[in-house]
């Protein structure tokens, strides 16, 4: 089982998550509409493992890619934040998944670069 499916199993197992801008039901929170988790499935997943697969066909553009998609979720991240200061209508829950989203993204990069850092240097001691 790759790491892709057990998003989507625990996506389908998790229960509903209140949306920004919903009333509460009486259960206590709002259900996400079913075409906006399509929507978000669609979207998220998809540009993920097309990510993956490296649309630029080059591993140095896949690692760009990787980057880039960093920046903007961080910039996004950032500007939920400022948002919900300014007194816009954003909620303090889409704000903090903003941010964790943004620094759990950070951190899958950092790990990435330090396994590459390490497989470069494990092929320089390499005797040949």
């Amino acid at each position: 089982m790759n790491a892709l499916s057990s998003i989507r199993q625990l996506w389908a197992a998790s229960p509903s998550l209140p949306v920004k801008g919903a009333e509460n039901t009486a259960a206590g929170a709002a259900s996400i509409p079913s075409a906006e988790l399509r929507e978000l499935n669609a979207t998220n997943l998809s540009s993920g493992v097309s990510g993956i697969q490296g649309t630029s066909g080059s591993f140095s553009g896949l690692l760009g890619q990787m980057v880039q998609d960093v920046n903007a979720k961080q910039n996004t991240a950032t500007q939920a934040v400022q948002d919900m200061q300014s007194g816009q209508h954003v909620s303090l829950h889409q704000a903090m998944i903003s941010m964790e989203e943004a620094n759990v993204s950070f951190q899958l990069m950092v790990e990435v670069r330090n396994r590459l850092l390490d497989s470069y240097q494990e092929l320089m001691r390499m005797q040949v």
